[in-house]
């Protein structure tokens, strides 16, 4: 999936809420390492289980997350998921599958180190929706 030059336009980035605030730098670096990726409802974007190697932002549409077959949530535009798999390089905690169809921004492991060293705010972005993650995992413990 990755490793093609599909280049995104920055300011159809600068309107998606996860990049809302992002420098020009920043969403500059959002298109040189990001793939726009487009889903039909019922697509599985993250097998629980399976070693992660890349992670999305949701532009546009909705999914269902599952822990062990059980519903847990769904989650729409703004959201980023499956970048737990790649900070903490182990296998995924949920599985993710498209309720509608979807857009996406996807980056590859090395493209999602990249954008973290380059972009301090998405750095922060990620940071905060980790803790938020692990206070709600903690929460259904």
């Amino acid at each position: 999936m990755f490793g093609r030059n599909n280049k995104l336009d920055t300011n159809w980035l600068a309107s998606v809420d996860f990049f809302e605030g992002f420098a020009k730098p920043e969403l500059e670096a959002v298109a040189e390492l990001g793939e726009r990726v487009d889903v039909s409802a019922g697509t599985e974007l993250i097998d629980q289980g399976r070693v992660g190697d890349v992670c999305y932002v949701i532009v546009d549409g909705r999914a269902a997350v599952h822990i062990r077959g059980e519903f847990v949530t769904s989650v729409g535009s703004g959201t980023m998921v499956g970048e737990m798999a790649l900070v903490e390089h182990r296998p995924r905690n949920a599985t993710v599958t498209a309720e509608t169809d979807m857009t996406l921004v996807g980056f590859g492991t090395s493209e999602f180190a990249k954008l973290l060293a380059k972009s301090p705010t998405a750095y922060d972005r990620v940071v905060d929706m980790l803790n938020e993650r692990l206070r709600q995992n903690q929460a259904r413990e």
